[in-house]
């Protein structure tokens, strides 16, 4: 961290930053304003604004409820503004100690400035997830790919055997705050970039008015509901399908950079980079590349009845939708209860284990097919 004068702060004006227009919090004698970083928190807004206004040192510690590791305090590096200024008449939670205190388990180095060590470890819990990669660092020291440059020749023309580049592209990174970092570096990258509300703005008109089609040849709208509630469930064993046996081929993916290319656009880019907010859910023109053969698959199935069909079809469709939203809210919302979990359990994915969980939406695949993802257990930091 670079040298400079921070202004002081008292207790009572970090007590005034206690809201989700402008939130503060303290570690030992330092404040920091995470108020953009709230959307991002891995364990959802409220659970910081809980804590705002306040000193954090205990809960950041708190093995009970989730101890953060080294890259939560890179987190904090990156939003501090200014020194606390005690003042001992004011009730407040118990400080913690500083940061070279709390971060060496309590022999803090004399010679060293009380400020954040370096997270080396790579990634080991969702907080890694939101740290600014050292774009320059990162490539001379994995020789990789360079996030400053076109990434999509640079698979294609990297000559990376299969097994670097999954163990490379299933190591996440963070490219300037969530931006997209370039993928074709011409006329086609708007193409790559996709804004969450444009998922249900494409697809719910279609949905509705093939609803609207299947009721003209069922006897009433409950039928044309059970129906729909089936192409519903269907869809949540296509989304398990999909994300394990395509998404996820990797031990059957073939070693040449055609099938390694693939894996990246269709699926690896988002492991490599999980916080890109423009690459989280499917362009349209991808996917109705994979909704015809799921047009056919429909009539093939419930071939008795074309308007049967074309329900199942949509109610899937709309499963579709409501996976690709929760998917981007799983990775920058605050969210209710059970979505929180779902949350904690998709990140898991992301930093713990690529190779299970997979259901996005639910676990119920999961469990169904011995995929589910445990709980990770709490280590102390260091």
């Amino acid at each position: 961290m670079s040298a400079r004068v921070l202004p002081v702060i008292t207790e009572s004006e970090l007590q005034t930053h206690a809201t989700r227009a402008s939130c503060y919090v303290a570690l030992g004698s330092r404040v920091f304003d995470v108020t953009s970083f709230l959307e991002d928190h891995p364990g959802g807004g409220d659970l910081i604004l809980s804590y705002a206004g306040r000193d954090v040192g205990e809960v950041l510690q708190d093995e009970i409820s989730h101890l953060h590791s080294e890259a939560a305090y890179e987190v904090l590096d990156d939003h501090l503004v200014g020194r606390l200024e005690l003042e001992p008449t004011l009730a407040t939670s118990k400080p913690a100690k500083d940061f070279a205190d709390v971060k060496l388990g309590g022999q803090a180095d004399a010679n060293v400035e009380p400020s954040l060590v370096p997270n080396t470890t790579g990634v080991s819990s969702a907080e890694d997830l939101s740290v600014e990669t050292d774009v320059s660092k990162d490539y001379g020291t994995h020789k990789f790919l360079d996030l400053n440059r076109p990434l999509l020749m640079q698979v294609w023309n990297g000559g990376f055997s299969k097994e670097f580049y999954l163990a490379q592209v299933h190591r996440p990174r963070h490219y300037k705050s969530g931006q997209s970092a370039p993928l074709f570096g011409n006329f086609l990258e708007p193409l790559s970039k996709t804004p969450w509300w444009i998922i249900p703005t494409f697809w719910l008109p279609p949905v509705i008015y093939g609803t609207y089609i299947a009721k003209e040849g069922m006897s009433s709208w409950a039928q044309v509901a059970a129906y729909w509630l089936v192409g519903l469930a269907i869809w949540t064993m296509v989304e398990y399908g999909l994300h394990r046996g395509l998404f996820h081929i990797d031990g059957y993916l073939p070693d040449n950079r055609v099938a390694i290319t693939v894996h990246f656009l269709l699926h690896g880019i988002h492991h490599y980079l999980p916080m890109d907010k423009l690459r989280l859910v499917m362009p349209p023109t991808l996917f109705i590349v994979l909704a015809i053969p799921f047009w056919k698959l429909a009539h093939v199935l419930f071939f008795w009845n074309w308007h049967v069909a074309t329900a199942v079809f949509c109610g899937g469709l709309f499963g579709y939708v409501c996976y690709d939203c929760t998917h981007y809210f799983l990775h920058h919302r605050t969210l209710p209860a059970y979505y929180r979990e779902l949350k904690k359990y998709h990140l898991q994915h992301h930093f713990m284990d690529y190779q299970n969980g997979f259901g996005v939406t639910n676990r119920f695949w999961d469990r169904v097919f011995g995929t589910e993802l445990c709980p990770p257990k709490a280590t102390r930091a260091v």
